[in-house]
């Protein structure tokens, strides 16, 4: 396979970082802003809206621009937006930044996605555009933890620091080792949503879509939530947010293992139960810390355990349009982290961070339903609805 790949999936993982990273210093960013926690987790949620809805339609704005010179601007509209954010003083300019970086960000992951599989050969095409999104998945599973430990080092604007650093390294990779590309013809977006008309097709997005929200819902807020509940120090939030990561990146590579041995069916809708199980148990587990570490690991684990399943089941709905669909998926991942901020921020602003999980599990449940509804129901082919349509 193309060594490129490998230097498209850094750019990729830097770029999801920022998008979570804020996550794990909430706190600090409410203090030293003087806002609420609610507020704060805002710029979440306005980062991922901004980042699944602008990254189709900049690309199809850009769609005659040749690549490399393409990455190369996205990747200064990038650096300047977190420049933006490190001498940031006010929530109104904090915003722009993440604006900013999440409408330049969706533009070079989606630039990622279609260089990878146009530098190779159509039999390591799969397997390439899944190597990007590991590098995405695992940009969101580890950006937390290392937000969480720089920000308490050195303060919550650390983190952004350490992403000027590495965007920067990664202008130089494009620069030295990414050859010019002309594009090909894109897909029209109005195309690219047509493909949803397939029942089956809409019901698994949505799956992504709840499972998120639900996930997010508690995750967006872990950090308080552990300093509630189990009154941990910022050095022990730190760790238990690496024991997470860890989990979840072990749990992805389990996942498609068990894709792989017991189908992608039945992997989806245990994954998506037993998850729903977990996140309802947590706030009831925090009597002991060995029992919330217990239930923690396989809540994380399952928290991107699903994703190589959820993949290939969309590949095998709509093999045609597979790479339409990751590209779809991968922005109802990133809708589902913005409603499950704000949802998680409505909890905590009108309730209590107890009770975030309770909501969060009840998005999980009707991901499950989405998921049932999908692999029960259906009607057409997606596949042969876009050939139709280009037709």
């Amino acid at each position: 396979m193309n060594k490129r790949v490998y230097l498209l999936t850094i750019v990729s993982f830097v770029v999801g970082m920022v998008e979570l990273i804020i996550g794990g210093i909430l706190d600090l960013v409410a203090e030293d802003l003087q806002i609420s926690l609610g507020k704060t987790g805002l710029l979440i949620s306005v980062f991922s809206i901004v980042f699944a809805l602008m990254g189709p339609v900049l690309l199809s704005v850009t769609a005659k621009i040749e690549r490399k010179k393409l990455m190369l601007f996205s990747l200064v509209i990038f650096l300047i937006g977190n420049l933006i954010a490190v001498i940031s003083t006010t929530f109104s300019l904090l915003m722009t930044a993440r604006i900013i970086s999440a409408a330049s960000g969706s533009l070079l992951v989606v630039l990622c996605v279609t260089i990878a599989s146009n530098i190779v050969k159509q039999e390591y095409r799969a397997r390439a555009i899944g190597v990007v999104f590991m590098g995405i998945s695992a940009s969101l599973v580890l950006g937390v933890p290392i937000g969480l430990m720089l920000g308490n080092a050195f303060g919550w604007k650390a983190p952004f620091v350490l992403i000027l650093v590495l965007t920067l390294l990664s202008m130089v990779g494009v620069t030295l080792f990414m050859e010019k590309i002309q594009p090909k013809p894109a897909v029209p977006l109005r195309k690219q949503l047509q493909t949803l008309k397939d029942r089956r097709v809409f019901s698994a997005q949505l799956t992504s879509l709840m499972f998120l929200t639900g996930h997010l819902t508690l995750y967006g807020y872990l950090t308080p939530f552990l300093k509630t509940t189990l009154g941990l120090s910022g050095s022990w939030v730190s760790i238990v947010y690496l024991i997470f990561g860890v989990a979840a990146v072990a749990g992805g590579g389990l996942g498609g293992m068990a894709s792989d041995r017991f189908g992608t069916r039945p992997t989806i809708l245990i994954s998506i139960l037993v998850f729903a199980v977990a996140m309802f148990i947590i706030p009831f587990s925090t009597f002991s810390f060995p029992v919330f570490l217990i239930i923690m690991v396989i809540w994380s684990m399952l928290s991107w355990g699903i994703t190589p399943a959820q993949q290939s089941y969309l590949i095998e709905l709509a093999p045609e349009s597979s790479d339409i669909q990751q590209s779809l998926n991968n922005s109802a991942l990133h809708l589902g982290i913005a409603l499950g901020s704000s949802v998680g921020a409505f909890v905590i602003e009108n309730s209590s961070v107890e009770m975030n999980a309770t909501v969060g599990s009840v998005f999980i449940l009707l991901s499950l339903a989405a998921a049932v509804f999908s692999m029960k129901r259906g009607s057409g082919n997606t596949s042969t609805q876009l050939n139709n349509q280009a037709g």
